[in-house]
């Protein structure tokens, strides 16, 4: 199953490589990037849980050309 940033980077014709390259630009580490694009963010039980930062997601977002709130779990 693709996570919530893939499905949006296939929108761009964006490959991981790409993503991850415009997520090193911004100060994201590699690592960090590669669990957004995992969508490894997406699931966690308490919002306390979620590891990630709003800011890398708003990272993302704008790799993305979406809104923030677009990367969330429906």
């Amino acid at each position: 199953m693709k996570s919530r940033v893939q499905e949006l980077a296939e929108r761009l014709g964006m490959s991981y490589d790409d993503f991850v390259g415009e997520m090193r630009k911004r100060g994201c580490s590699e690592p960090t990037a590669t669990k957004i694009w995992r969508g490894d963010y997406e699931h966690f039980e308490d919002f306390t849980d979620n590891d990630m930062n709003l800011s890398n997601l708003r990272k993302a977002a704008f790799v993305l050309k979406a809104a923030t709130g677009t990367l969330l779990p429906k």
